[in-house]
């Protein structure tokens, strides 16, 4: 059997968030007004089609005062407690008054587990032990998790109270819960009853598995968006006479923004693979993973140094030498800088003008063709790379409950894969040089989704 738990507690103390981060999805109705759950839904945690747990999302108590009341009343011994709370639920299943206590009752009378939620910013009140009280009467295994929604402190008061009523109590803050904190919960869950240990055991272990294929599948979209950005030409025909120059910008712009929609289109493989299909960015966001692509500030923050891009190009074979006078042309990544230049100036770090190749061909049908492309900037790949390093790593971290903006934690960072570790700088610069030539095939493919693992596995210093 399905190892099922009702989150139950007062109304507008995180259910829902709690519901949202623990079975990955954004389909729960989180809102700040008391009483957005008014039904008891079922939210079952899957992976490749099998249930590995269902949450039950349920309404707050309204009137636990006089459930209670009704439960004392009809009692004539301890041990027909539970029945007693069935009694009460098939008694009133039909009147208004009692529908929240109803509905909430309902599955754990039907078998699942309680997990009680508490907001642990906010003082501890008895029509909380009341709660519990009710809770406990129906004789099930349960839990309790203190979360906190706000600002204020009651750790302790709250654990004296819910220690009295509870066997486990943990403190959860469903909004910035990351993937360990999750699976810690998880395995408490199976401390509350024998038979759904070895139930959830087998969960977390399919969960850890299914984090390293998600990595190796996102590594899969971004490997294949560099690729194809790096590759990328735009090119029209020239008419008799027309000068190059009246069309090379709009040749870049179109070239531009094709590398700007692929790029959005591997970001939303990489949610999708997370479940984060409906994540929306707010205006701080836009300041950084939203900063367009084409922009020195950008480079300075998702690529490597100027520096770091001569080590780099130096000990991966890219540089012969430190004593040349110029780096290597054609189809390596370092084009036409003299190291000099490449130091201490920007031309081929970043410069809007600069970043594309232009060249008129002559047509086999006669006339010319203006192409630009493919981008050239020595940076670029890096910068594509730190990009999405960077929302990779915010993205499988974040949870369901937490609907607004990705995070800007890399926004204080400066030259992000500059924190690369040398080795894995070095094996990456090599293989882009390859990809970025006409003979790349699938093995280059192959190094490259390999070292992009090696990235997206990395945690930025």
């Amino acid at each position: 059997m399905t190892p099922t738990f009702a989150v139950v507690g007062h109304p507008n103390k995180g259910k829902s968030s709690i519901v949202a981060t623990l079975a990955e999805d954004e389909g729960v109705r989180i809102g700040a007004t008391p009483g957005t759950t008014r039904l008891a839904d079922r939210y079952a945690f899957d992976l490749g089609g099998r249930e590995l747990y269902v949450l039950v999302d349920t309404p707050g108590f309204q009137r636990a005062k006089a459930v209670l009341d009704w439960l004392q009343s009809h009692e004539t011994n301890s041990s027909e407690r539970p029945d007693l709370v069935r009694d009460f639920v098939e008694a009133h299943v039909d009147d208004d008054q009692f529908r929240d206590e109803t509905t909430l009752l309902k599955p754990i009378l039907d078998g699942a587990g309680i997990i009680y939620v508490v907001d642990g910013a906010k003082p501890f009140g008895a029509e909380f032990e009341i709660e519990m009280e009710v809770l406990r009467w129906t004789g099930r295994p349960r839990m309790a998790l203190i979360n906190t929604i706000g600002t204020g402190d009651y750790l302790d008061e709250w654990r004296q109270a819910l220690d009295q009523y509870f066997s486990i109590v943990r403190v959860f803050d469903a909004m910035h819960a990351d993937f360990s904190t999750r699976l810690n919960v998880l395995r408490a869950f199976g401390e509350l009853d024998e038979a759904w240990r070895g139930p959830l055991d087998d969960a977390i272990a399919a969960m850890e598995q299914e984090r390293q294929s998600r990595l190796e599948r996102s590594s899969v979209h971004i490997a294949g968006c560099l690729a194809d950005c790096l590759r990328y030409t735009e090119q029209r025909s020239l008419a008799d006479g027309e000068a190059p120059d009246s069309k090379q910008k709009q040749l870049r712009e179109k070239l531009q923004n094709r590398i700007r929609r692929r790029e959005q289109q591997a970001r939303q493989a990489v949610q999708a693979i997370y479940r984060h299909d409906a994540l929306t960015r707010s205006e701080a966001e836009l300041k950084v993973l939203e900063m367009d692509l084409f922009t020195r500030e950008g480079w300075e923050l998702f690529g490597l140094s100027k520096t770091q891009l001569l080590i780099t190009g130096a000990v991966s074979g890219a540089v012969a030498g430190l004593g040349i006078d110029a780096l290597v042309g054609g189809a390596s990544l370092m084009l036409g800088a003299g190291i000099g230049a490449l130091v201490g100036g920007v031309g081929t770090w970043f410069g809007s003008d600069e970043l594309a190749r232009t060249k008129v061909l002559g047509n086999t049908l006669g006339g010319r063709v203006l192409r630009v492309g493919p981008v050239s900037a020595v940076n670029f790949p890096w910068v594509l790379l730190g990009r999405a390093w960077a929302h990779h790593q915010i993205v499988r971290e974040r949870n369901h409950a937490l609907r607004e903006a990705i995070s800007d934690a890399f926004s204080t960072n400066q030259n992000l894969m500059d924190q690369l570790p040398e080795a894995l700088r070095s094996e990456l610069a090599k293989v882009l040089r390859e990809l970025a030539g006409e003979d790349a095939g699938d093995a280059t493919r192959q190094k490259c989704v390999k070292l992009v693992t090696d990235l997206l596995a990395a945690t930025p210093a």
